[in-house]
């Protein structure tokens, strides 16, 4: 039946009979009821030409083991059969019947059969002549959509014993709408010259036009939200005089990513459970000799005050390529670069990109985020500025509930965590760490004695999150990213204060 006649097929039934249910549609026209289901609901786009109504109705349908037995006879009818008069033996009955088990369970259950054990063997003999097959009957009353007829202990009976099911039917009720028609007619869009020379519009059906309907949007890209998130943290920092770093290196030698930043060879982020190391090429060997001794030497012997770690520094573990773990890697080389000009100039430095680092991935950890870093390097800076400079930072981000908590950090003394309080999860999280530059990274790359360095480094993810309020990066990046919310976030995330 070819589907396009099918709606018109359906106008007819309804017309003849006034109101029609799906089902008997499909049984009529003798197609699938899907079909009939798409047909009504094509019916439906035209206004006023029927009225559908949702209907549910259970049925009670044999399932194949009841089909089975409606055709072959129910398990305890043929054991009574096979019991002779004179009886017969336990043992050969049970070896000779189908579903034996079943079946003499039943038997005996319903007291057709009896056993005698007073013999050598016990003996199975029949209770009754005259017998009936009732399961059989009441499998037949399904099968014929009877099963009103069928109590309702007997229905659980056979549903407990998988002989048949009860389903729920879900159907659409049609009837003739204010507008019925029995021929579809596709109403007309659009006023024609030729309808208005011929007067034919004076006979069409014109579509009505919705003048509350919204435009039809032009089909366009949609940035992430995280990358929405990553430009306004791109522009405050500008707002705030800040130079972008170039961050273009994803891999990078150990001695820029640990070494320059007084970071020991023994540390624990630098085993391979904390960070991944790159195969091919796997070392580095272009780094700046001189500069090079002097971070081997405060490492190993100490200076500028300090006294370094005392251990046997090797230059093989320096050469060592690893995805980088931090985007300080970069504020080193930009420091070592500053050290080189023969006066020095304060700056202010920038940059937010990708690190990686071998983590559990868990509702706020992922083995690839992206890095936001910021780097003043000028004579007498303190922790006050680093907080001073923080706070305007994230007021202009709209966020205004920061901690600070002291911390540890290789290549910072003082350091701080920072914490920002998250609406969604209602707990304070960690979006950051800072801190002022130890003089043993700082020195050997050569800058002046009076030359202070304050930095931080905070996630993209984390505040994306707590703006958005949502409780699992999983959910902001990845594949279990819900597109919806990519197309209807704002056009800015962040709720920046100029």
């Amino acid at each position: 039946m070819a589907a396009e006649n099918l709606p018109e097929l359906v106008l007819k039934q309804v017309d003849k009979y006034e109101s029609v249910d799906s089902n008997v549609l499909a049984a009529v026209l003798e197609t699938d009821h899907q079909n009939i289901i798409g047909a009504i609901k094509s019916l439906q786009c035209h206004e006023g030409l029927v009225e559908v109504e949702q209907r549910c109705s259970k049925k009670w349908l044999l399932t194949d083991e009841g089909k089975q037995l409606l055709r072959e006879g129910s398990y305890e009818y043929n054991i009574y059969k096979l019991v002779p008069h004179e009886g017969i033996s336990q043992a050969r009955l049970m070896k000779i019947a189908i579903n034996a088990k079943i079946g003499f369970s039943k038997a005996m259950s319903n007291k057709w059969i009896r056993v005698d054990k007073s013999g050598n063997m016990p003996m199975v003999f029949r209770n009754m002549e005259i017998l009936e097959d009732e399961t059989v009957k009441d499998l037949d009353l399904i099968q014929c959509s009877k099963s009103d007829l069928v109590r309702d202990r007997v229905l659980n009976e056979l549903k407990k014993r998988k002989l048949a099911t009860e389903v729920v039917m879900k159907s659409l009720f049609v009837k003739k709408g204010e507008k019925f028609t029995k021929k579809l007619e596709k109403p007309v869009t659009d006023l024609t010259t030729q309808m208005i020379q011929d007067y034919s519009w004076q006979t069409k059906n014109f579509k009505d036009y919705n003048y509350n309907a919204m435009g039809v949007f032009p089909a366009a890209g949609h940035l992430h939200p995280l990358m929405k998130v990553r430009s306004a943290y791109r522009q405050i920092f500008l707002e705030m005089g800040f130079t972008e770093m170039p961050t273009n290196n994803f891999v990078e030698s150990a001695f820029w990513n640990f070494d320059a930043l007084f970071q020991p060879q023994q540390h624990p982020a630098r085993d391979a459970h904390d960070t991944f190391f790159t195969s091919n090429p796997s070392i580095s060997t272009n780094l700046p000799p001189t500069y090079l001794e002097r971070v081997k030497a405060v490492h190993s012997k100490g200076g500028f005050g300090s006294k370094g770690y005392r251990y046997d520094w090797k230059v093989e573990e320096a050469q060592k390529n690893v995805l980088r773990t931090h985007t300080t890697a970069v504020s080193a080389r930009m420091l070592y670069m500053l050290a080189q000009q023969p006066v020095f100039k304060p700056v202010k430095y920038f940059s937010i990109d990708r690190v990686f680092r071998n983590e559990t991935l868990d509702a706020t950890h992922l083995a690839e985020f992206h890095q936001v870093e910021g780097v003043v390097a000028d004579r007498s800076v303190t922790l006050g500025d680093l907080v001073g400079i923080l706070y305007e930072f994230f007021h202009k981000l709209g966020m205004e509930k920061l901690r600070f908590k002291p911390a540890y950090n290789p290549y910072t003394e003082p350091s701080m965590e920072i914490f920002g309080y998250h609406e969604g999860l209602k707990k304070w999280v960690e979006i950051g760490n800072s801190g002022v530059f130890r003089p043993e990274m700082l020195r050997p790359m050569g800058l002046p004695e009076d030359v202070n360095v304050i930095a931080w480094g905070l996630s993209l993810e984390r505040p994306t999150m707590i703006k958005l309020q949502i409780d699992n990066i999983r959910n902001l990046v990845g594949h279990k990213v819900d597109l919806e919310m990519v197309y209807e976030s704002p056009i800015c995330a962040m709720d920046i204060n100029m």
